[in-house]
């Protein structure tokens, strides 16, 4: 692909596939990523991580990519040169002390390399998650308005200074919530997307295609400025006197709560 479309940037594979891919071709991480790189990528998803807490990670995942390993292959991503987003999931079986652990370890990680571009929360997605279904009562539905409220404006201030872009998952939350969570520390809407799965197939009712032109408007919408940026947050068109070109989404949107809002906007 790179060969081919030398300026397209790559963001790829996930600690997990890291780990996954790095077994089967009995490389070290340093090794795989090296060769990952080598063949055009230029950065990865820090997605993977849950809640970077051993015991909690340990009913989360299985034990198929510990706490340990994703610290470990973040950080070798990051001193070979690749830079990665970085992820909370809550709203489980974790509570406030393992929320704080977390974003305090994101941020040991970014003081010693510098290589996290953004942190996005994910609000867990309960309807049809098999850990909900096989929790017998012990797992949440997910957050409450004001732990979301929270996890995003805490994490704000704990990471100032060191991951500075704190974006919000619409495809989770919604657009309705997103927009009130840029009053709460965030600075990033993500993509448009256009057929998420994740989050939908969790029992989510969000996550079909926004176009450019709506998500302007609803950055506009509260005052703010939109600004289109690349991958590693590099600064790539102001939108605040110009509109983007208006264009039919790609998918059928069934979400009659996402067509409202939009209407209203």
């Amino acid at each position: 692909v790179k060969k081919e479309i030398p300026d397209l940037h790559i963001h790829a594979f996930s600690p997990f596939e890291i780990w996954y891919g790095a077994s089967k071709s009995k490389l070290n991480y340093k090794d795989f990523l090296s060769d990952l790189k080598e063949c055009g990528l230029g950065s990865m998803p820090g997605t993977a991580a849950e809640i970077l807490d051993a015991d909690v990670r340990r009913q989360l995942t299985q034990n198929k990519l510990s706490t340990d390993s994703w610290i470990e292959i973040i950080k070798e991503a990051h001193l070979i040169g690749i830079p990665t987003s970085s992820t909370i999931m809550y709203g489980h079986i974790d509570g406030p002390e393992h929320w704080a652990n977390h974003l305090a370890t994101l941020r040991d990680i970014q003081k010693e390399t510098n290589g996290f571009t953004e942190l996005v929360p994910l609000s867990f997605v309960y309807k049809n998650s098999p850990l909900y279904l096989n929790g017998k009562g012990t797992v949440r539905k997910g957050p409450t308005i004001s732990e979301a409220n929270k996890m995003h404006a805490i994490s704000r201030l704990m990471l100032k200074g060191w991951i500075d872009n704190i974006q919000v998952s619409w495809p989770k939350l919604g657009l309705e919530r997103a927009r009130e969570l840029l009053n709460y520390g965030v600075n990033d809407l993500g993509g448009t997307l256009m057929n998420e799965s994740i989050s939908r197939s969790a029992g989510a009712d969000f996550g079909q295609e926004i176009t450019s032109f709506e998500l302007v408007k609803l950055i506009r919408s509260i005052g703010k400025i939109p600004l289109q940026r690349t991958t590693l947050y590099q600064p790539l068109f102001d939108f605040s006197q110009k509109d983007p070109i208006k264009t039919r989404p790609l998918v059928d949107r069934t979400s009659k709560k996402t067509i409202d809002f939009i209407n209203q906007l």
